[in-house]
């Protein structure tokens, strides 16, 4: 017997589902978490230095050198780090979760060394390989070559090159998302189009594509918007060659003296761009509804490459030799040499680097803060973007557009301005929260939402509902049909997403240099501390310890989330 829509509507409102309450909480605390920090930025944004309402800061913004230049250099290098990202993520992608290349389990793992990398060490590390002059590979090609002693074959310190050096670390969020949705889709489906006289590319286009896209497009966004707002890498790489992206812009009118409100007036362009973009990937992917109901329910019927096995396995292993290996190499290379500059010997290997950093008094109380702020952050975290999507793709709420504009609006708005309103919004009545690690967990939350709310609306929107329609028929509330029913079948996800939270609180630089004390400190505040000093030996001894405890937590959760148990043969 099946019941008819018009019943089923009738039996959902027969009873008060208490979970409400709690969902409409969890909607609540969001808007919380957002709009008093986006609401003092809209504020001092509107403002002039006296408080009173203006519109003098946007009027300001008509130099083109302020706001026009930099904001053009912005887009160009964020869509090129997006499009790089997802050429280099897609074929892999694919080649791991559905061919016979060999070695798939360990290009996964290397993907994920490239997670964990923090982009600011990554950027240092291509500073010593790639500087026109004392790169390490310039230095090889004038030796090869003979050439000038001023001429080099890479400059690191261009847009070309931070596209380079982002993309890098910016591909891996697109490789999961992909991965994971090529992962739970079920190879039924490409079977069935198989046996109606489909060819491979017809099957692409007409059933893996559609199944993919929503993943495809949410990376996309995630690339893109991280370029957008990204501090460190362009400080490193933009400012030595004199040229600026909005983030360094905005950090320069934080420079003595401040100022603070012509600073939130160039990041509201940033939020409108964000808008547009959110606005645009529900168009592109229209009306059409592509879904599956339940896990995979075939055996994987892999692609067998033949003779392309081992031309496609070279490929790859190149490609992350070049954007993983090689940084990590030249940092290890770095921490054992008392000056990056000399040559690598037994006369000049000194261990002396480590001792120096770790009799830093704040170093131990450093990296112990940065493990409890990382750890809660991302189940906390992951918990709210499980909630948040939930309630989005289900519409269970009323307001749930508005939902998802606030899970998303804060990657809109640069690490250091969101970190200048958190330090306004929590240095006052009733929350004095500054000088204690709330605050950052707080701004963890905040910046770590959109990647991980995207990362679970594009999960949501691969699965039908009717499996929590059907428990809910059977008497159970939203959340023990999420927490029962959902909940197994995106496990994948929902540990990519802590995966995602846990390394971009790690990785956190542009508000924590706002946020944190002497008690307070995080090891990215560390590090910065040690580049101002010129340090380089101790940040490769210390980015490498950092990376070190990031691999084994997320490994840690990854086994205890069994990522990939449904991906046989890996």
């Amino acid at each position: 017997m099946s019941l008819t829509l018009h019943e089923t509507s009738r039996i959902r409102a027969s009873y008060f589902d208490p979970s409400l309450v709690l969902l409409g909480l969890t909607g609540l605390f969001l808007a919380f978490l957002v709009l008093l920090p986006l609401g003092w930025l809209l504020a001092f944004s509107l403002t002039d230095e006296t408080g009173t309402l203006s519109w003098t800061n946007f009027d300001e913004l008509s130099d083109p050198s302020l706001f026009l230049e930099p904001f053009v250099t912005t887009m160009g290098i964020a869509l090129g780090v997006a499009t790089l990202a997802c050429v280099m993520a897609v074929p892999l992608a694919w080649l791991v979760a559905r061919t016979d290349v060999p070695g798939r389990r360990t290009i996964r793992g290397l993907v994920m060394v490239s997670f964990i990398t923090p982009p600011f060490i990554g950027a240092v590390a291509w500073v010593l390989l790639a500087a026109p002059n004392s790169g390490l590979l310039n230095q090889y090609y004038r030796w090869i070559t003979g050439a000038g002693t001023f001429d080099h074959l890479f400059n690191i310190f261009s847009a070309e090159g931070i596209v380079f050096v982002m993309g890098s670390y910016a591909f891996p969020y697109v490789f999961v998302l992909a991965a994971n949705t090529l992962d739970r889709m079920p190879y039924d489906l490409e079977e069935a189009s198989a046996m109606l006289g489909g060819g491979r590319w017809h099957t692409f286009r007409r059933v893996t594509l559609p199944m993919v896209l929503p993943a495809l497009l949410a990376g996309f966004l995630i690339a893109f918007l991280q370029a957008m707002t990204q501090f460190g890498t362009p400080a490193i790489l933009a400012l030595p060659s004199g040229f600026h992206v909005l983030t360094t812009k905005i950090w320069s009118l934080f420079q003595f003296p401040p100022k603070t409100h012509l600073a939130a007036a160039c990041a509201m362009p940033l939020l409108l761009v964000t808008i547009l973009l959110l606005r645009g990937e529900k168009l592109l992917l229209g009306r059409r509804g592509y879904t599956m109901i339940g896990g995979k329910t075939g055996a994987p019927q892999l692609t067998r490459l033949g003779l392309w096995r081992w031309p496609a396995l070279i490929a790859v292993l190149f490609m992350l030799f070049a954007t993983v290996l090689l940084p990590n190499l030249v940092l290890i290379r770095a921490s054992m040499l008392r000056t990056v500059s000399d040559p690598w010997n037994l006369d000049t290997i000194t261990w002396s680097n480590v001792p120096l950093v770790f009799t830093l008094s704040h170093t131990v109380g450093t990296l112990w803060n940065t493990l409890i702020t990382g750890v809660t952050a991302a189940t906390l975290g992951a918990a709210f973007a499980v909630l948040i999507a939930y309630l989005t793709a289900r519409r269970a709420v009323p307001g749930h557009r508005f939902l998802g504009f606030l899970a998303t609006a804060p990657a809109a708005v640069p690490g250091i301005v969101l970190g200048v309103a958190l330090f306004i919004a929590y240095t006052r009545p009733p929350f004095q929260l500054y000088g204690t690690l709330w605050i950052l967990l707080l701004a963890f939350l905040t910046i770590e939402m959109p990647p991980a709310y995207q990362q679970m609306q594009a999960a949501f929107r691969g699965l039908n509902p009717e499996l929590e329609d059907a428990s809910r028929i059977l008497g159970a509330g939203r959340l023990k049909s999420l927490v029962s029913i959902v909940a197994p079948l995106l496990k994948s996800s929902v540990a990519a997403t802590w995966c995602f939270v846990f390394i971009g609180a790690i990785r956190e630089l542009s508000a924590t240099i706002l946020l944190t004390t002497s008690d307070t400190k995080l090891v990215s505040v560390l590090i910065y501390d040690l580049n101002e000093g010129g340090q380089l030996g101790g940040i490769a001894v210390l980015g490498l310890v950092l990376m070190a405890v990031t691999a084994v937590v997320v490994v840690a959760a990854n086994r205890l989330a069994n990522v990939g148990a449904m991906a046989p043969g890996r």
